[in-house]
């Protein structure tokens, strides 16, 4: 969430970044935002005044009674009765508007980085760097989806029976090399510096929106209204709430950490055949780093962050490049936002394996996460997170362009986790 009072102070700022984001009607929103806080402010003032005038008649009543002007009390008693009835009425008004001030503050995405593209969809992202080479497979190489049943490592059918359509069930050397990737990345992780965590799959609507997935714009959360709870689509929710309401040491920055976890999604919308085999699911397993930062230093942390995530792919030996998303693209929570895509060998397409953000203010103020700097006062801390990795698509990628006429040949990194070399 935006702070308020630095929307109040910048606000042509505030405006002039949202519009990067394509937010609609900025303009008025903010406004209206401006003006709900005046009046809040103006009845704030007005419950106040009411309660100082029936404090001050209250002594008065005393007075007079002591004084034997039993007459003159009753009258004030009288006017008591009035202030408060309209103390009433001001403090309902208030509680009023601040539900709609919260609700529109809520409802406005955070600012970008002034260096956001511009953009209107994915198509308007741009691409800051690429490392690798692509293999050339030739017209014979499989999908995924068909090595998958070749080798029986992955089931999607099973899965469907099971539970439905995207949930896979992973089998032999399919399950081993989901293990391996998992193991492979957080102990990738642990060697950066970051402290495991093995978070809850389930969080409550307090965490949901203090990272801001509540309230939920896109229908992309599952939802269990029995008890109020909601099935995590990253690690990110339950390892950032860890921090809501906290004060933190600023000798402690930066806060790292990384955790596995599975991840639901909804995703709502999603056909065609991009979501074909293990390219778009409802449940799937990541790794995801987490970090906790000073204000000053969370843009060179999302540096190093984005090394990591190069590294590891480096690492897999799989050719990716790093897109800086433009403002029609970028989240609703997210300042400035950097996407991981590795090349399909098979078909020949760029598949997303991680997203790598820094989203400044807005989480921590919707969590009230501080720390009281150097110069004595209370600030608010910068969160960011990020995939290290995903394993869907990285699974993809590895067995579409490590496949031979022999098996898929598994990369040197993994071999330790796996136990063996190749996939036959």
């Amino acid at each position: 969430m935006l702070q308020l009072q630095y929307i109040k102070e910048h606000t042509q700022e505030i405006i002039e970044r949202l519009q990067i984001k394509n937010v609609p009607n900025v303009e008025e929103r903010i406004a209206e935002i401006i003006q709900l806080d005046e009046q809040r402010r103006s009845l704030q003032k007005k419950g106040d005044d009411l309660k100082a005038e029936q404090n001050a008649i209250a002594k008065e009543i005393g007075m007079l009674f002591k004084q034997g002007k039993q007459e003159e009390a009753n009258a004030k008693k009288a006017r008591t009765a009035e202030l408060k009835g309209e103390e009433k009425s001001v403090s309902e008004q208030l509680a009023q508007t601040e539900q709609e001030l919260n609700a529109k503050l809520i409802s406005l995405p955070n600012a970008p980085h002034i260096s956001v593209p511009r953009g209107k969809s994915e198509a308007d992202n741009v691409v800051v760097a690429e490392y690798g080479t692509k293999p050339d497979l030739g017209s014979d190489a499989l999908p995924h989806w068909e090595l998958c049943a070749k080798y029986d490592i992955v089931d999607f059918e099973l899965g469907n029976k099971i539970t439905g359509a995207g949930f896979p069930v992973y089998k032999g050397k399919g399950a081993r090399l989901q293990r391996a990737l998992i193991n492979f990345f957080l102990d990738s992780a642990a060697e950066a510096g970051f402290t495991e965590i093995q978070p809850p799959l389930m969080v409550n609507e307090a965490s949901g929106l203090g990272t801001g997935q509540l309230p939920d714009k896109e229908g992309q959360m599952y939802a269990i209204p029995l008890d109020g709870y909601y099935m995590i689509p990253t690690a990110e929710v339950p390892i950032t709430n860890i921090y809501r309401n906290t004060i933190v040491n600023a000798d402690q920055f930066p806060i790292r950490h990384a955790g596995y976890s599975e991840c639901f999604r909804r995703e709502a919308g999603s056909y065609g055949k991009d979501v074909r085999g293990l390219n778009r699911l409802h449940e799937f397993s990541k790794v995801e780093i987490v970090v906790i930062e000073h204000p000053d230093r969370s843009y060179e942390q999302l540096e190093t962050m984005k090394k990591h995530v190069g590294g590891l792919l480096d690492k897999l030996g799989l050719p990716y490049h790093i897109l800086k998303l433009c403002g029609g693209d970028i989240s609703f929570t997210s300042a400035m936002t950097f996407d991981f895509e590795v090349w399909s060998a098979a078909q020949q397409r760029w598949l997303e394996v991680s997203s790598v953000s820094n989203f400044e203010t807005f989480q921590a103020n919707r969590m009230k996460l501080r720390f009281k700097d150097s110069d004595g006062k209370m600030k608010l801390a910068h969160t960011l997170n990020g995939s290290a990795l995903a394993l869907p698509r990285i699974m993809a990628a590895l067995l579409e362009n490590n496949q031979t006429p022999d098996g898929i040949v598994m990369p040197e990194v993994l071999r330790p986790y796996l136990g063996f070399d190749i996939i036959k």
